[in-house]
């Protein structure tokens, strides 16, 4: 049998570990405390990724300065031949961001705050949208009627988002991006159309936008597919003239973005200039730099 005080005392043991950083720490990463309780560190915040975990350090402040410039995890040291229990946990961490970011639907009231109506492409669920990826590039009926009800016929830009492979990007980028890129767009006097959101939508589905609508550029805001790094990351496929059967190799696309990337203002910003040199030379994709290098 198992001996319970056994049990108990290993668990406080690796609560030990865990409270003590396990190794040097270049930057501290402070708990939170209250009069009667103790809040312990959120392991997956960006000091506590940048902490250095490596039993004295060759150059501490060489490896401190490379973590802050990338996600890797370097500097995290080992015990034994298995990883130390703060690396082991965050990776557990970081593998349950990426699958909710995946399963999970974005918040109704962000896009209630935001003033976006919803839409769905043909797939029924989460499941379908995973295994049937031909269907989550079209409109289902419901949507075709509610986007034509709704938005204008033949706009310069029509912008819209979609979950794609990550909610989690939507979520966290989309408040600030939107908005800094339809005022962006409407400054340089280009006419945009009324944005709107769509549910497990995948990147062909902006040929059905654009051929509904009849749009010179169609723009989709779309979650990228997490990985250990971030499940925040959403990108911008940009299409002059996009149709359905179009070459994948016709369409621009801005990617990284997110608040360890480029962050979301600023790619709002990077985006309405973007989208107008491609307005302007009536091209995107490898066609576009032709027509510069032309």
């Amino acid at each position: 049998m198992i001996d319970a005080a056994l049990i108990e005392q290993i668990a406080n043991a690796v609560l030990a570990e865990i409270r003590s950083g396990e190794g040097v720490s270049s930057v501290p990463c402070e708990r939170p405390r209250s009069d009667d309780t103790e809040t312990l560190e959120d392991i997956t915040g960006e000091e506590c990724r940048r902490r250095i975990l490596i039993e004295e350090a060759c150059d501490a402040h060489a490896l401190t300065r490379m973590k802050t410039r990338t996600n890797a995890r370097i500097g995290v040291g080992r015990a034994g031949p298995r990883y130390k229990t703060r690396t082991l946990l965050t990776l557990r961490a970081d593998h349950a961001a990426a699958r909710d970011a995946v399963f999970m639907d974005v918040d109704q009231g962000i896009l209630d705050d935001m003033g976006l109506f919803a839409v769905e492409s043909r797939c029924a669920d989460k499941n379908e949208f995973l295994t049937r990826p031909d269907l989550g590039r079209k409109l289902s009926e419901s949507a075709v009627h509610d986007i034509r009800a709704r938005c204008g016929a033949n706009p310069d830009v029509q912008i819209f988002a979609a979950d794609g492979l990550s909610s989690t990007a939507i979520s966290a980028n989309l408040p600030d991006l939107l908005p800094c890129l339809t005022d962006g767009l409407k400054d340089k006097g280009v006419a945009v159309g009324t944005p709107f959101f769509v549910r497990n939508g995948r990147v062909g589905i902006m040929d059905c936008v654009s051929e509904l609508l009849g749009a010179k550029v169609t723009c989709v805001l779309l979650g990228e597919r997490p990985g250990l790094a971030t499940a925040e990351s959403m990108s911008a496929y940009i299409a002059y003239n996009a149709r359905v059967g179009m070459p994948e190799s016709e369409r621009t696309v801005v990617s990284n973005i997110h608040r360890g990337g480029t962050p979301p203002v600023e790619a709002g910003a990077y985006l309405a200039e973007a989208l107008r040199k491609i307005l302007k030379a009536k091209a995107s994709g490898v066609n576009l730099r032709k027509e510069w290098e032309a």
